[in-house]
């Protein structure tokens, strides 16, 4: 008979458990940042409806990224990102939620996109959102903006600092209305502005000057990028609402206490997504990660669930292109996550097993992560060389001499030393160094 493979498919996570530890350790930090900055951890379906996810009734014409089945007469997908599943689960919650409603999630995703670095298949994904009904201050845009960077900052001794870059809908859509550009030029433009870090200056030109065909409104949009956003002061009542914003924005940020906080207008992100400001974390020690985190203000992704009208501002850390990828790159040391216990039980003998079972649960009623060696007739040597190789703290030894006097061996796996103790006295050294 063929054996059948044993690697996963392409683009799909499967983490030695070292790496995996590391990835729940500063998964574990984050969360508890959302947690104490009063968001609701939420988990919802990982398969919606595929109404839900796509406006599209044409399979055929379905984006390739979107994995889509069918059961019985029911079209259903895989959740690629975590707003959808929410605009969903606000609209049928409204009037059991309390707003301004906070959400968290975590939890994986998946898109069928080509595999390249730092980007999956099936990947880890980490949201926030804010939500009220029928208007919502900018003053949450820079919470989200405060509260990501918190939980950046929680992993920092891993990836360094962090810097975002924010960028405005409003000023764009007030600058091309001024420049009376047409809803084909504007489209165009903007997918050409978000391109702009990936090309040089003078691909942008050639590129700009195929689209507009003239000269004046050319040099008007590259002297944004040239002069600064307050360059277009006083030209139109419009722009000076976005520009006012923009500073204001970034007077608000600092007072929140966010570092690190530039105007950049080629961020645009999603363009049939995003209404507002938007705004990109990238991390300074690691420029080929891409953005580490991002999102904007949102206003018309829960109205195909309610005629209320919802205003949202979120965001979503790349989870598995940050820590995923330094995982599988080498440049995390993993040492410190080798082990996932604390004290290994080793039992000489089966007689000894009762008094063994009763350590151990008392090891783990203290919480301190503990295995047992089960083959209690198996000799020192093969328990012992167990213990090294699962990396435990500490040995605790069970012979016949512990039972009768009702003490512990405990043996110290990296210094060698072994004294014993009571196992009170067990447990408080364990805990102590753990």
């Amino acid at each position: 008979m063929d054996l059948k493979p044993t690697k996963p498919l392409s683009g799909f996570i499967e983490l030695l458990p070292a790496a995996q530890r590391f990835v729940d350790a500063c998964a574990a930090r984050m969360l508890n940042v959302l947690r104490t900055c009063g968001f609701s951890y939420l988990d919802l379906p990982a398969i919606e409806r595929a109404e839900v996810l796509t406006d599209k009734d044409n399979w055929d014409e379905i984006e390739t990224q979107m994995y889509l089945f069918q059961k019985g007469d029911t079209k259903m997908g895989l959740r690629y990102d975590g707003t959808v599943g929410l605009s969903r689960y606000v609209a049928g919650h409204l009037n059991e939620l309390t707003f301004p409603f906070r959400a968290s999630q975590f939890s994986k995703r998946y898109r069928g996109e080509r595999k390249q670095r730092g980007r999956y298949r099936e990947f880890y994904q980490m949201d926030m959102d804010i939500m009220d009904i029928n208007s919502l201050s900018t003053n949450y845009d820079a919470e989200i903006i405060s509260v990501i960077q918190r939980t950046l900052n929680s992993v920092s001794e891993f990836i360094g600092d962090n810097y975002v870059l924010i960028g405005s809908r409003p000023f764009w859509d007030a600058l091309f209305n001024y420049l009376g550009l047409t809803p084909d030029q504007k489209k165009e433009i903007f997918i050409l502005i978000d391109k702009r870090d990936k090309i040089d200056d003078a691909e942008f030109s050639s590129w700009l000057a195929d689209i507009l065909k003239n000269e004046k409104l050319e040099n008007e949009i590259k002297s944004v990028f040239t002069n600064g956003y307050k360059y277009f002061a006083g030209k139109s009542d419009d722009l000076d609402m976005a520009i006012k914003e923009l500073t204001d924005f970034v007077a608000t940020l600092s007072e929140m206490g966010v570092k690190n906080a530039n105007i950049d207008l080629s961020i645009t992100r999603g363009l049939a997504y995003y209404t507002g400001l938007v705004f990109e974390f990238k991390l300074k020690d690691y420029p080929e990660l891409g953005t580490a985190a991002g999102g904007g203000r949102y206003a018309n992704l829960v109205e195909k669930f309610s005629k209320t009208k919802i205003i949202g501002v979120g965001a979503a850390i790349g989870f598995s292109r940050i820590f995923v990828a330094l995982s599988e790159s080498g440049k995390i040391d993993l040492s410190k996550f080798e082990s996932g216990v604390d004290v290994a039980v080793l039992v000489m003998g089966n007689d000894n097993m009762p008094y063994a079972m009763s350590v151990l649960n008392a090891f783990r009623d203290s919480e301190i992560a503990s295995v047992a060696y089960l083959d209690a007739e198996k000799k020192f040597k093969s328990q012992i060389e167990y213990s090294n190789k699962i990396m435990a703290k500490y040995s605790v030894i069970i012979g016949e001499d512990e039972v009768k006097n009702k003490v512990v061996a405990v043996k110290d796996m990296f210094s060698g030393n072994q004294q014993t103790l009571s196992l009170s006295d067990a447990i408080k050294l364990v805990r102590g160094n753990a």
